[in-house]
């Protein structure tokens, strides 16, 4: 599985890259690549147009925001 944080590095991309850091530890998923995605480029070829956001296996889950540890377990789950 890879999931891609999407920032350009600031306050609320590192947070969410702590809550994934923390759901992931918290489901115990051993094949996970976790990837911060900070050129605007590569972002912007995602679709995205609000940072921070995050993409499972290139699918966008959230933008603009930073959710729960409980939400972002979720999207993981739902894959």
């Amino acid at each position: 599985m890879k999931i891609q944080i999407l920032g350009m590095g600031c306050p609320k991309c590192r947070k969410l890259y702590e809550s994934v850091e923390k759901a992931v530890g918290e489901l115990e998923l051993a094949d996970v690549q976790l990837e911060k995605v900070e050129t605007l480029s590569a972002i912007s070829d995602m679709g995205v147009m609000m940072t921070p956001a995050l993409a499972i296996d290139g699918n966008v889950c959230v933008a603009g925001r930073v959710p729960s540890v409980d939400e972002i377990k979720k999207f993981i789950q739902e894959g």
